[in-house]
């Protein structure tokens, strides 16, 4: 038997499109002869639909285009759509008032409809606010083989391999005991760095504890702050990898189902296996790019406008744009004060040349000295500080929306999430934007990112990467000047967001008493900015995004010091 995986990059709501691009894939397994076609979670309208889901006219016309979906795919081909079916009880007995389910096409009807078992509701998922779990065995026959299908998390609950259960029940225990010849996954699981590594090894236990082959489908692209790398695989059932579809990227991957042997053939030459990455750095440049890619393009957008300073952020933003959208359409505008150094000014210029985008030079002088004339009254008898500096950066940020607005080019922002974390960002200013390039890439890590992006050619100046960070706000600051070296901040911050851990346990790791409280209240205040923020790429488990929800108003270093 031949089966087809289709990778597809769905757009949210593009219910025709979505569907043209599984019809497409289907007319090119029935020319290559294949018997079934699998396709991603929800690949009909795109994932995570959110809050389209509440609209009842939505949810018919996905209904509607399904069964025209149904009618049109080859008539000799079996496909299997991600989709949602209404609950017709919910009304009666109550619960919400859909499914997350997979559609049976065959021979231009829908067959069958298979409902998700488990549904996540952690870090970026919110699935109970609209769905229903599905409660009957999900299998079906095709060529004599009993195949058993799963939906993403349906598969993440394996109490041998995580040591421990989330759910009451585990659908694949459920379907070996309805004795399936083969397991089928589709997946919209969001990219975070090295998890491919851990849906690979979580998988392999699960085929080999059941000696069942298992196909995993993974929707591909960028979704909001959301990115789906793709990668989707087969195991057979001694745990050997069958094939990997390619990352980041759309992919259509054919295997081979062998009914004597009842397992996936190993080995023949329809398989591929795309390489992993090498390095983690050239996997987080892949997602980031892609990123970009997706947001731009799926908002409508064509060109992409961002502040040059000659810093490393707005250097790795710039590359990345660049890559992603190519050099013509990006432009970069530097926006110098008179701290602006002649080496920061050349750094910028360098790097525009390197990547053959587009600039323009907007001094920001005379515009400093209008508001110093404007608050001159008002600020009268006080000094020079914060709010002064903070103003050099809203201008910046204003010329960068008026251009945005007069040409219709998104604005990237470029703050860090080093910085995102402790408020180190100006409001209305570089937080100005329709996109947070790398809101969610610490700053030791931009730095790793761009040794790795100069391995073979130098793309971001030397100067960049070895002179001290700094705003320029005011003559001679860098950001050491208020806050610990990078290294520092960047371990702690780890250790706070993403690890849970307590002061007591950062301060315990050998880390100054004073200092992590310090970092800890810088956290809690900024959160106010964070939630004012644009949505950022996720490449981490813990994101300052949609799965990121802290209260604002609240006390954390009380909170951080009594888990003890």
């Amino acid at each position: 038997m031949k089966i087809t995986i289709s990778q597809i990059n769905p757009i949210i709501g593009d219910l025709t499109g979505n569907a043209q691009k599984i019809l497409a894939a289907a007319q090119i397994a029935a020319v290559n002869q294949v018997n079934l076609l699998l396709t991603p979670e929800l690949s009909l309208c795109g994932y995570p639909p959110r809050d389209l889901l509440l609209n009842p006219g939505f949810v018919e016309a996905m209904n509607i285009t399904l069964q025209q979906l149904a009618s049109d795919l080859p008539a000799d081909l079996t496909v299997l759509v991600g989709t949602v079916e209404k609950n017709s009880t919910a009304h009666i007995n109550g619960g919400k008032p859909l499914y997350n389910s997979v559609a049976l096409l065959q021979k231009g009807k829908i067959k069958q409809i298979f409902h998700k078992k488990l549904l996540p509701t952690y870090d970026v998922f919110d699935e109970h606010r609209y769905f229903e779990p599905g409660l009957q065995p999900n299998y079906f026959v095709l060529e004599q083989v009993k195949i058993g299908v799963t939906i993403c998390e349906d598969l993440w609950n394996d109490e041998e391999f995580f040591g421990k259960r989330s759910y009451s029940i585990n659908p694949i225990i459920e379907l070996c005991q309805l004795d399936v010849n083969l397991i089928v996954n589709l997946s919209a699981s969001p990219y975070t760095s090295g998890k491919q590594h851990f849906r690979e090894a979580m998988l392999k236990h699960t085929a080999m504890r059941f000696e069942k082959p298992i196909i995993y489908v993974n929707q591909v692209g960028g979704n909001d702050d959301l990115i789906f790398d793709g990668r989707s695989f087969a195991f057979n059932k001694t745990g050997e990898l069958s094939c990997r579809a390619c990352g980041f990227d759309t992919d259509l991957l054919q295997l081979e189902f062998n009914q004597e042997k009842q397992d996936l053939n190993i080995n023949s030459h329809f398989n591929s296996i795309a390489p992993n990455y090498e390095s983690e750095d050239e996997e987080i440049w892949h997602a980031l790019v892609l990123g970009v890619r997706d947001y731009v393009r799926k908002c409508r957008f064509s060109q992409v406008i961002l502040g040059l300073s000659g810093g490393i952020d707005s250097s790795i933003v710039a590359a990345i744009a660049t890559a992603a959208l190519g050099k013509e359409n990006v432009l970069g505008v530097l926006m110098p004060s008179p701290y602006s150094s002649d080496s920061s000014i050349k750094d910028a210029d360098d790097l525009a040349a390197n990547l053959g985008i587009k600039t323009r030079l907007l001094p920001i002088g005379e515009l400093m000295k209008s508001y110093d004339n404007t608050f001159a009254e008002l600020f009268v008898n006080t000094e020079f500080g914060l709010a002064e500096e903070n103003i050099q950066s809203r201008i910046r940020g204003n010329l960068l929306m008026g251009i945005s607005n007069k040409f219709g080019y998104l604005l990237l922002s470029t703050g860090n999430k080093s910085e995102m974390a402790v408020g180190y960002c100006t409001l209305y200013g570089d937080m100005n934007g329709g996109l947070a390039v790398i809101a969610d890439v610490p700053k030791t890590r931009i730095y790793s990112l761009c040794h790795w992006l100069n391995r073979n050619q130098e793309i971001i100046p030397q100067n960049v990467l070895t002179k001290a960070p700094s705003a320029e706000l005011k003559p001679g600051q860098v950001d050491q000047d208020s806050l610990p070296a990078y290294e520092i901040l960047d371990d702690i911050l780890q250790r706070l967001i993403n690890d849970y851990q307590s002061a007591a346990q950062i301060i315990a790791a050998g880390y100054d008493q004073e200092l992590v409280n310090r970092v800890i209240k810088m956290v809690a205040r900024a959160e106010f900015k964070r939630r004012q923020a644009p949505p950022g790429i996720k490449i981490t488990d813990r994101a300052f995004g949609t799965g990121w929800r802290m209260p604002i108003a609240s006390n954390w270093l009380a909170i951080i010091n009594a888990n003890n």
